[in-house]
């Protein structure tokens, strides 16, 4: 019997993440920090599910916007030369919901980055309303995942969310390689 895991290519296209929990980046700075925007929408499916009658965005939704948000930056702090993943969720606190029509802004500050991993520090906010306090830990799997072996593409910076960089200015804190679009 078949094991389904090793009928998955982890370096095919079709891996590529379709859902993105961020619509752009608003500020950018370089190894420093970031804040992105989510602008929650009743066109978003999971709304009329999660809750009929009461629609509200998903806690984990909300957490994987901001693993977003924190990995492009960790990404970009090394070029997009290493695959970087989420390792661990440090600290969750939810303080409110977010309902459709809602603006989402997410702040991510890096506090630790090494070779082999990041720390960063993140809040949402809705408006002056504080949602969220979230700290993420992220690994460099090229560089902690010994004797496993991974495509030479990088499968988790793809064009999709690089392009969510795409017209931030110098004076947002942007690098040279965002600015040109170059990996």
């Amino acid at each position: 019997m078949s094991n389904p895991a090793d009928s998955f290519n982890i370096g095919r296209t079709s891996a590529e993440m379709r859902w993105i929990w961020i619509d752009k980046f608003v500020e950018f700075h370089s190894g420093e920090s970031a804040v992105a925007v989510k602008n929650v929408t009743l066109a978003e499916e999971h709304l009329h599910d999660h809750f009929p009658g009461f629609p509200v965005m998903p806690e984990t939704l909300m957490i994987e916007a901001m693993a977003q948000t924190s990995g492009i930056l960790v990404g970009e702090a090394k070029n997009f030369q290493e695959k970087v993943i989420l390792a661990k969720v440090k600290k969750c606190v939810f303080f409110d919901y977010v309902k459709p029509g809602d603006t989402l802004k997410l702040a991510a500050k890096i506090e630790s980055i090494a070779p082999e991993a990041a720390s960063i520090s993140g809040k949402i906010t809705c408006g002056e309303k504080l949602i969220a306090e979230i700290d993420l830990m992220f690994s460099h799997i090229d560089r902690n995942l010994a004797g496993k072996e991974f495509p030479e593409e990088n499968f988790v910076f793809t064009d999709t969310f690089k392009s969510l960089l795409q017209g931030l200015s110098s004076d947002d804190g942007s690098s040279d390689a965002l600015e040109s679009g170059q990996d």
